[in-house]
């Protein structure tokens, strides 16, 4: 562990971003999306003799706008200052836009950020936001509706039976929502392999019409489906609201918020049982608690979209957290483009950070293992 330094004005002195392009291990996709691969731009940022790490899935182009309109804002300043130094990159990319691209960039320093405050302090990034509950839940995720039946059962047992993690959520909403019948056998399907007594959860990533949705999510319930998530798009906010009322499972959704006001706005219609934010893309820790003070505010809970090792240590900071999704192509390249202590295991169905005594994340970046990988 390193030696603690005092919190002074420890300027950063450098930032570097690069991007890396991982093939998918099979077709991967979803009700409106297919992808053949994952992008993962990453962040290092240097002060103080420390280095902090930081990432976001968006494409290669936000590791441009980190190297043309961040770094220079971050250059120079205190490092202990992170919430200043948000507010700085915010007001950076205001003619760029910045929802989208943008905020993904000011993700990935925002928590390479948070990672060398950590480290110039020598302690777990969890300890200095401070943790509200050590183990935090997890969630099996994937369920590709491109995978074959034999592929989803494999997934699904090694989740449940195999790393023993009691909540699963497969992809629905195949073709836009023009292939219901195997949507539903799907879950059949998973329902059948993972028991009763395992939760089961489902995404339809927006695919599906009002009515369409309803209709689907009242013959989810025979699955005992305590979840659904994006059963319209996440625009359709009067649409979540609707299903919200008339559905017994959770409504959730918010992985697309790329600020604080999209939050405000979702939570004001009463959309969601449980608000969804993602760190990576909503504007890094630093925005993501804001968000999780808002969910408290409305009496809901929080769930993180995705990209498991950035959001474990905030979100055993929060209290109302219920929990992390275990993404299958992020579990999988995070291990593969990181190293350290701070490696998680999932076994159990849950995962506590900070538990190696590791500073920050506890992580850094397999600079010899990447190179094949790197596009930007």
């Amino acid at each position: 562990m390193r030696a603690r330094v005092d919190c002074g004005d420890v300027p950063v002195r450098g930032i570097e971003a690069g991007a890396y392009t991982v093939p998918t291990d099979a077709p991967e996709g979803d009700g409106t999306l297919a992808w053949a691969s994952t992008t993962v731009v990453v962040v290092e940022v240097e002060g103080g003799g420390a280095r902090g790490l930081g990432w976001t899935y968006a494409p290669a182009a936000a590791a441009g706008v980190v190297r043309e309109l961040l770094a220079d804002v971050v250059t120079g300043r205190d490092a202990f200052g992170v919430p200043g130094l948000h507010e700085s990159m915010c007001r950076a990319v205001r003619n760029a836009g910045r929802p989208g691209i943008a905020s993904c960039a000011i993700s990935a320093v925002d928590v390479a950020l948070w990672d060398l405050k950590a480290r110039l302090v020598g302690l777990p990034l969890v300890d200095l936001l401070g943790a509200a509950c050590p183990d935090v839940p997890v969630y099996g995720s994937g369920g590709f509706t491109t995978a074959p039946d034999a592929g989803l059962r494999a997934q699904l047992e090694s989740w449940v039976h195999g790393l023993h993690i009691p909540r699963v959520k497969i992809k629905i909403g195949q073709d836009r929502g023009r292939a219901v019948g195997r949507d539903l056998s799907r879950v059949a399907l998973a329902r059948e392999v993972i028991g009763p007594g395992a939760e089961l959860y489902v995404d339809a990533n927006g695919a599906y019409a009002r009515g369409q949705a309803l209709r689907v999510g009242r013959e989810l319930g025979a699955y005992g489906v305590r979840w659904f998530e994006e059963p319209v798009s996440s625009d359709d906010l009067s649409g979540l609201r609707l299903l919200r009322d008339r559905l017994d499972c959770d409504v959730a959704a918010g992985e697309y918020g790329y600020d604080l006001p999209y939050f405000a706005r979702m939570t004001a219609a009463g959309a969601v049982d449980c608000l969804q934010a993602d760190a990576t893309r909503c504007g890094g820790i630093t925005e993501w608690l804001r968000v999780a003070a808002l969910a408290r505010s409305q009496g809901l809970e929080l769930s993180a979209h995705c990209a498991p090792h950035v959001h474990a240590h905030p979100a055993a900071a929060v209290p109302d957290f219920r929990h992390i999704e275990w993404f299958h192509d992020h579990a999988r390249l995070e291990p593969l483009l990181f190293e350290g202590e701070g490696l998680l295991d999932p076994s159990g169905g849950t995962v506590r950070p900070g538990a190696s005594g590791a500073p920050g994340l506890g992580l850094a970046l397999r600079r010899s293992a990447v190179e094949e990988y790197r596009v930007a």
